[in-house]
């Protein structure tokens, strides 16, 4: 659960309350999903978001910094995430530095394996709903890089003149086609 907030509509009787729940589910192992709902009560609002990130679990990408040595503990390159006026950075960091952030995107972090990274984040951080979507956004981002390691192993092929060059040394054979 990363934050339960009361929400409220105008109406003509006064104000109509709701509870707006934002939870995030993680293996801590490279999955992680984000979810949102809203309903007359806490319990509901609680089980739908659950149900909601159950549904946006999304993998997570993680890398390497210097040398491949181990397992992959940070991400593979500078991801940047935007909800609202927020904008969230995440850069890769040496193994063992720990993820240098502040507390929402530590505990996202976390649930995501990412085990080293440093954090930057601009704009109004203080509304942790659109902090939790920017920092979603920005980890979501990891398999939007292609590096080498995920190209498509390609098949080479011959250039048809090699190909057939056979075939087009060898002694052209006239034929004649009679037509009536």
């Amino acid at each position: 659960v990363m934050k339960i907030m009361p929400v409220q509509k105008q109406t003509k009787a006064g104000q109509r309350t709701r509870f707006k729940a934002f939870i995030a589910v993680g293996d801590k192992d490279g999955h992680i999903g984000l979810g949102v709902k809203c309903s007359k009560e806490v319990a509901g609002a609680i089980r739908g978001a659950i149900m909601d990130a159950k549904m946006n679990v999304i993998p997570i990408r993680r890398g390497y910094w210097g040398n491949k040595v181990g397992a992959p503990h940070t991400v593979p390159c500078k991801l940047t995430g935007k909800c609202g006026s927020i904008k969230v950075r995440l850069i890769p960091a040496p193994r063992g530095t720990g993820i240098v952030a502040a507390v929402v995107p530590k505990k996202l972090l976390t649930m995501a394996g990412v085990k080293d990274v440093y954090t930057q984040s601009t704009g109004s951080t203080r509304t942790l709903g659109n902090f939790v979507k920017a920092t979603f956004f920005a980890v979501s981002k990891s398999y939007a890089f292609l590096d080498p390691t995920l190209w498509r192993k390609t098949k080479l092929i011959k250039p048809p003149a090699d190909e057939h060059s056979a075939a087009l040394a060898a002694p052209a054979q006239k034929s004649y086609n009679k037509r009536y």
